[in-house]
């Protein structure tokens, strides 16, 4: 697998992670339209260090499963029971909600990068999706986990989270009202991304049986 094609499923796959309206984005959004374009980008380099730091770890955490097959078999049966029920969450359970309001406080450059920083930090979601995401590619064989491929994917990741982030900064104006933004429809594109996983995990667990 080329190095070009690993970086791009790492990029397509953090912005997938990225898509969905959270405390991230939906704060570099709102920097950026208080404070400036130039501050949300800040904000977001913040929270893309930290990504690329957590998407590492996921793939040396992957790597070592990778060398455990057993482990990684129950793993994986639990990830599935995990996506199968925030499938059934976001498609039938989930309702709209109330859009939380937050409002930026610090003003200087280097105070947003390294609040991106930190708000990333405590954002561990990136880590067991990596990793998870990571184990998956790999045993399809589009993954292997040499340095230089665990790099480019990790440099994909970043990049992807950047992009998104980019985009709900420059377009959040535009696209706020509209529905592609509601949370109805939001909860429908996680409850179908992750029930996708969810097919693809059953059909690789039936291969393995």
């Amino acid at each position: 697998m080329s190095l070009t094609l690993i970086f791009f499923l790492g990029l397509f796959f953090a912005l997938v992670g990225v898509i969905p309206p959270g405390l991230l984005n939906m704060t570099a959004a709102k920097i950026s339209l208080k404070e400036g374009h130039v501050r949300g980008i800040v904000f977001s380099i913040g929270v893309c260090v930290v990504v690329f730091a957590q998407t590492y770890l996921a793939a040396i955490f992957a790597r070592y499963l990778s060398m455990h097959p057993e482990v990684v078999g129950i793993l994986r049966s639990v990830a599935l029971v995990i996506f199968v029920l925030i499938t059934i969450y976001f498609l039938f359970i989930a309702k709209a909600s109330s859009k939380q309001q937050i409002q930026p406080k610090v003003k200087s450059k280097h105070s947003r990068f390294f609040q991106g920083m930190l708000m990333s930090a405590i954002n561990v979601f990136p880590i067991p999706y990596q990793a998870y995401m990571t184990i998956t590619l790999a045993s399809i064989g589009w993954l292997n986990f040499e340095q230089t491929s665990i790099v480019s994917y990790v440099a994909g990741a970043g990049m992807g989270t950047f992009v998104m982030l980019y985009i709900y900064i420059f377009f959040f104006d535009k696209i706020k009202s509209k529905s592609f933004t509601s949370q109805k429809n939001m909860n429908y594109i996680i409850g179908g991304i992750t029930g996708i996983i969810s097919m693809l995990t059953i059909i690789k667990i039936i291969k393995d049986w």
